[in-house]
């Protein structure tokens, strides 16, 4: 078993008393420096954190390797990069890059398995008639089609 999966299996079992956190990256440096990344359904607490470190940490020997750990929540402003992640932040803002080069910010109304749908307001020009209007605008996006997407944080 290398280190990289002595170092997973003992995230998960430290993650399986915490069924609403979940990993969103684990690297390992060189220098065997462990950086995890978590999320939550409903946030990250740090004793969160703790617990997951401590599960680590106490069942890794120094002696036979040294490492450094590190373990952290998902930073407001990252990416989201599953789709759990996106089934929590519905109902809040979020900023979309897609492939294409188009960028939308708008609210998520809808994370299902295959895509999102989003809507804002938009001015538009009227119809009939000088002038514009504000419409409501709704888009289906399919998780392929996007690049990047951050939640956008209003104080």
């Amino acid at each position: 078993m290398t280190f990289k999966e002595k170092v997973l299996n003992l995230l998960n079992q430290g993650l399986e008393a915490k069924p609403a956190v979940f990993l969103i990256d684990l690297n390992i440096t060189d220098s065997n420096k462990i950086i995890v990344t978590l999320d939550g359904d409903n946030g990250v607490q740090l004793q969160d954190c703790v617990d997951v470190s401590r599960a680590i940490e106490q069942n890794l020997d120094r002696e036979e390797l040294d490492f450094s750990l590190e373990v952290a929540s998902v930073g407001v402003g990252s990416p989201l990069k599953m789709l759990r992640q996106y089934k929590k932040n519905v109902g809040r803002t979020l900023i979309v890059k897609l492939n294409d080069g188009t960028t939308i910010e708008a609210k998520l109304e809808e994370a299902t398995d295959h895509n999102i749908a989003l809507s804002w307001e938009a001015r538009e020009p009227k119809k009939i008639g000088k002038g514009k209007e504000t419409v409501q605008k709704r888009k289906e996006i399919s998780y392929n089609d996007i690049k990047e997407a951050i939640v956008t944080i209003i104080f």
